[in-house]
């Protein structure tokens, strides 16, 4: 396989996670803002905190309000990580290399490109906000039970899985990161009000909930989610479980040594780390979490430099 098609079909990966997350996100924190009466600043703010585009967004709009975090994660041109401008680049990233793919996964991903780009034109009400992320979310789960189920296992799959799991630990890796600033006490005695409630967001946000409760069987606590999120080796969206498929798509592959060796010691720090020590503290786990996110970017400078020879993250250009 070429390095350029295997770099497309990486990004398209990450694209498509990326979107789906995004979506998933947005969703939740509107659904437990319900809860939260007169908190609004709770969740608007945090998004953006999340996708890491603090400097963007406030170049280009006034207030993190509703109205405005919404425009910006969903429709916004400019930026490379709303949910439009994803779907675009991962359009992009597919057109190039149709080859190498089902034609039923080319015509979903248009598809849904379309009909995203179609709201966004005309504006997306809010009263309808809801319907466009549940369409965005189903529309990318699509995507990605085709590929499972109708792409051979070769390289194209495997690329593609790569920058899905990747995506998907930077954008786990984030939300704990965050959503949990507020949560974890920095002083003993500290309580947050409607803390059970808050922890149940945070793991809604990763689509989790119902797993966690499989697994732990008591209440939601803390520390127990955590662990859950860091360290499960079951769930598929916990940062063990990301790294695990990870390396395992990455070891079917020729001159993977480095890119593994990056994949292993990341997974060892994790797998000496006290989840339960964390979670006494936010600035502990905030930390922890920057050394994870470190090391996420060490595992993308490997995978490029070892098999990609083109640009990095290339940037598709979308219709005004």
């Amino acid at each position: 396989m070429l390095s350029r098609v295997a770099e497309n079909l990486y990004w398209l990966g990450r694209y498509m996670e990326r979107a789906e997350d995004t979506a998933r996100l947005i969703q939740v924190s509107r659904h437990v803002m319900l809860d939260f009466p007169g908190t609004a600043t709770l969740g608007w703010s945090s998004l953006i905190n999340i996708t890491g585009s603090d400097e963007q967004f406030d170049e280009d709009y006034g207030k993190r309000d509703e109205a405005s975090v919404l425009a910006f994660l969903c429709a916004d041109k400019r930026y490379g990580g709303s949910i439009l401008s994803a779907l675009a680049a991962a359009r992009e990233n597919l057109r190039t290399t149709r080859e190498v793919m089902p034609r039923e996964i080319w015509e979903e991903i248009n598809q849904l490109y379309h009909e995203v780009n179609e709201q966004a034109s005309h504006g997306i009400a809010m009263r309808r906000m809801d319907g466009f992320l549940k369409g965005v979310i189903r529309g990318c789960q699509t995507v990605t039970g085709m590929i499972i189920g109708t792409l051979s296992h070769t390289p194209a799959r495997t690329f593609c899985g790569i920058g899905c799991y990747l995506e998907r630990a930077d954008m786990t890796t984030r939300t704990l990161d965050v959503r949990s600033a507020n949560l974890l006490p920095r002083s003993p005695g500290d309580l947050t009000p409607f803390e059970n409630l808050q922890w149940m967001g945070v793991l809604k946000s990763l689509s989790a909930y119902q797993m966690y409760r499989q697994q732990m069987r008591n209440r939601v606590r803390g520390p127990d989610v955590v662990a859950f999120i860091l360290k499960d080796p079951l769930f598929p969206r916990s940062i063990n479980r990301c790294l695990m498929d990870l390396h395992r798509n990455m070891y079917g592959l020729p001159r993977n040594d480095e890119a593994c060796a990056v994949v292993t010691a990341l997974q060892n720090r994790l797998e000496s780390v006290d989840a339960g020590w964390l979670a006494g503290s936010a600035d502990d786990l905030h930390r922890f979490v920057d050394d994870l996110q470190v090391g996420i970017g060490e595992i993308h400078d490997s995978i490029k430099s070892t098999w990609f020879a083109g640009v990095d993250e290339p940037a598709p250009v979308i219709p005004a």
